[in-house]
């Protein structure tokens, strides 16, 4: 079987990267499409190297640009490749533009459409992901879910034929490279850091960052609690910061993007994590951290109900008591699968 997986993004990366390895292991085909939504090394490079993803088969250049511009430049070149190899099915991942893209291209032509990460809602239309994720997951054949939740969403949009409970491949990845970062990574050692002893931020949503306003308010609170923030910048909010003449002074340390062994490693010896990333909620569930939510809302329900994610958005008084107390619980459920979403995935791949 030959299978054309699109990627993009750095979340996609670390997703692709145990359905790549599964598929390898039985024979299939797997031509990578990257379509260069993430392009320079610290978001793009290093993942393939860290993860061994096989290199792309295809690297579209698209880069970065307004949304419709870029949606609509992948969807252009991504049309001609899946044209030319005509593959059996086409797997997208995630919510980002490049899976939006991978997606009507291959409806447009007819080519079966899996969708890794379907039904994930957090209900709010503000948010360019939430789009990405509707119309995917109504153009797929397969629908691949990491939490039950998630396969409900689903069924409430009228949608069931195709849908397959597996698991959250993400939780694939963490087991699989958490022990390696004992090894590989100095992060700590580099930052003059010790476990336990810092808080761990990402902001990279638009929701967050395309709002001088929001964004500053963030930046501030982060800079002002009573420990040190170590926040690894996506470029995009970078330049926001700069355009905005944001300058720290207080606890917080900006650092360029970080690979993914180190950013595993950074997340399972934080104190707490604090995030606007649905990955990053995630990994904080997995390694046992608490975490708060950087937005209004999050898709992630299940660890907000399960007492380890807490959704603050902009509260500041919120922010800094829950930075300072103990609130998580005890108990830490197995919400995500049981570390072989990606075989199943294959499995279910391979009987159509």
């Amino acid at each position: 079987m030959k299978i054309i997986t699109v990627v993009g993004a750095r979340p996609q990366f670390i997703k692709a990267a145990p359905v790549s390895r599964a598929l390898r292991a039985v024979g299939h085909i797997e031509l990578l499409v990257h379509t260069g939504q993430h392009y320079d090394y610290g978001m793009s490079q290093v993942f393939f190297a860290e993860l061994d993803i096989p290199e792309p088969a295809f690297n579209l250049g698209v880069g970065s640009g307004e949304p419709g511009r870029q949606t609509g430049e992948m969807l252009i070149r991504l049309e001609e490749v899946l044209t030319r190899e005509r593959p059996d099915w086409v797997i997208v991942h995630g919510d980002t533009n490049t899976t939006l893209a991978g997606a009507l291209a291959a409806c447009k032509l007819g080519i079966p459409l899996a969708h890794n990460e379907a039904g994930m809602r957090s209900h709010n239309r503000t948010m360019p992901e939430e789009h990405n994720r509707v119309l995917t997951d109504h153009c797929s054949n397969l629908l691949f879910c990491a939490t039950r939740s998630a396969v409900e969403e689903l069924a409430g949009e009228g949608i069931t034929r195709g849908v397959h409970l597996v698991g959250d491949v993400m939780y694939d990845a963490a087991l699989y490279y958490a022990d390696h970062t004992a090894g590989h990574s100095q992060i700590l050692n580099d930052l003059n850091l010790t476990p336990g002893g810092y808080l761990l931020a990402t902001l990279h949503r638009a929701y967050n960052t395309d709002d001088p306003a929001r964004l500053l308010r963030l930046m501030k609170i982060l800079d002002e609690l009573d420990a040190p923030v170590i926040l690894p910048l996506h470029p995009r909010t970078r330049k926001r910061l700069d355009d905005a003449g944001f300058s720290t002074s207080g606890s917080l340390r900006i650092l360029e993007p970080l690979g993914y062994l180190d950013m595993v490693h950074m997340e399972r010896h934080s104190r707490m994590i604090l995030t606007d990333s649905g990955g990053v909620q995630r990994e904080a569930y997995f390694f046992g951290i608490p975490c708060l939510t950087l937005r209004p809302e999050t898709e992630w329900v299940e660890t907000v109900q399960a007492g380890w994610n807490r959704v603050v958005d902009t509260d500041e008084c919120a922010i800094r008591e829950l930075t300072t107390t103990h609130w998580w619980s005890a108990e830490r459920p197995p919400l995500f699968g049981d570390g072989k979403a990606a075989e199943k995935i294959v499995t279910i791949l391979s009987s159509m």
